[in-house]
């Protein structure tokens, strides 16, 4: 499959912070994303939630653009998209754009995000922001499902607690906490700056340096705690409901250092759950009726993955939706996809992949994980070539190395015996 070659380079802000340039072709719109490694993997137990905090508090305003309606109003005169995104890997702040306003947006999202006051009295008003969207996600089972089965999966681990953290954290974290939490992780041998879309208008090296100096340059952190062994606990919150939400986490047994088998990795959860055409959509909810939502996809991190699957279903067919899910991925480990399978896996995540290309917010989000969880070089191009050249037996070898062992989470009128598993 023929992609369109897309232009990369790379330079450094003086205090040392990465400052990656993509050019991306045909494109009016620009994205500029500073990332680091400082999501929820990197708290303390004490701490959990407060990366998701701080990513709220910064946009509170900087030292040029000192108040919300400051950041805000700038953003909108641009007729830019601000947003920013806390993941157990990153956190990040991104701000898209048409090219021309170039300048400008990088002058606001470096004050705000570089230079954020994390005002004492926007902190106290935040911190009830934030505990409105813990209970809003408490209030939606399948919110509470997608927790339960991290902490089934987990148990302590910071993977097996949640990105916003529970209230009682919120409530107390004081400004040096948070302070203290950004001035260890926000590190630049751990993150990057990346500029991708139409870089015609951008300042020069020696001005875009000086622009992405305004972020702090503390050492290198400590490393996060390892990718833990997997536990295969069940467990479920009681509700009484006529309706369930199913998950389950495998760990399969892969190389994550490995493109070829994160690749691999890849096709298989396309053919697992992640399409239409998926063996679970097709049976589960085609044939069968079972359940209206129904997937299956893998999450790798830069030491360990994980092949999340997961279903919303009338409660009554939980249980039968739960062993036929389980029966599946043990047929796929036995036998291995079929040619047809891989082939239609592959034209359908490599479509995805090339359309993800014409986003500049994508690709940005993309070379962020490359260069910051993986070490990699950014490379959107070797993604089509890693799928277009995975063979057969090398999906089957992943298929093979997933094990019979899953942690299970269910939220509706179930208990814990109802998902006892025998291969």
């Amino acid at each position: 499959m023929q992609s369109v070659t897309i232009a990369i380079s790379s330079t450094a802000a003086p205090k040392g912070l990465p400052i990656h340039k993509v050019a991306l072709p045909g494109t009016r719109a620009l994205t500029i994303m500073v990332a680091f490694d400082a999501g929820s993997r990197a708290e303390h137990p004490e701490e959990n939630g407060i990366a998701h905090f701080l990513e709220h508090l910064v946009f509170k305003g900087g030292e040029k653009y000192p108040h919300y309606r400051d950041v805000n109003g700038t953003a909108e005169r641009m007729g830019g998209v601000l947003n920013a995104f806390t993941s157990q890997d990153l956190v990040a702040f991104h701000i898209t754009v048409r090219a021309e306003r170039a300048p400008e947006a990088l002058d606001l999202l470096t004050d705000f995000v570089g230079r954020p006051q994390i005002d004492a009295d926007e902190l106290d008003k935040e911190r009830g922001v934030v505990i409105q969207e813990i209970q809003r996600a408490d209030d939606q089972p399948s919110s509470v499902a997608s927790d339960l089965i991290d902490r089934a999966a987990f148990g302590d681990h910071p993977l097996g607690r949640t990105i916003l953290g529970p209230e009682e954290h919120l409530r107390t974290f004081t400004r040096d906490q948070v302070v203290a939490f950004r001035d260890r992780q926000w590190s630049p041998q751990r993150g990057g700056a990346y500029i991708v879309g139409n870089l015609d208008h951008l300042p020069d090296d020696a001005a875009l340096g000086e622009l992405f100096d305004r972020f702090p340059s503390p050492g290198k952190p400590a490393s996060n705690l390892s990718f833990p062994a997997m536990t295969a606990r069940t467990l479920v919150e009681e509700r009484d409901t006529n309706q369930s939400h199913l998950r389950l986490i495998y760990q399969p047994q892969i190389d994550p250092t490995s493109q070829r088998e994160r690749a691999a990795l890849r096709l298989y959860g396309s053919i697992l759950g992640g399409s239409m055409s998926s063996r679970l959509f097709d049976e589960l909810r085609e044939q069968r009726g079972l359940c209206y939502s129904v997937w299956g996809f893998e999450h790798v991190h830069a030491d360990g993955a994980q092949l999340a699957l997961g279903a919303g279903l009338e409660s009554g067919k939980a249980v039968e939706a739960y062993t036929r899910m389980r029966e599946i991925v043990n047929e796929l480990r036995a036998d291995g996809p079929t040619a047809d399978e891989l082939e239609l896996a592959r034209a359908y995540a490599s479509g995805r992949h090339i359309l993800a290309t014409e986003s500049s917010g994508a690709v940005a989000r993309l070379a962020a994980s490359q260069t910051i969880v993986f070490g990699e070089e950014i490379d959107p191009d070797r993604v089509i070539e890693l799928l277009d050249s995975i063979t057969l037996d090398e999906v089957k070898d992943i298929a093979a190395r997933i094990p019979d062992e899953a942690a299970v989470a269910c939220v509706g009128p179930h208990q814990v015996d109802e998902f006892a598993w025998s291969a």
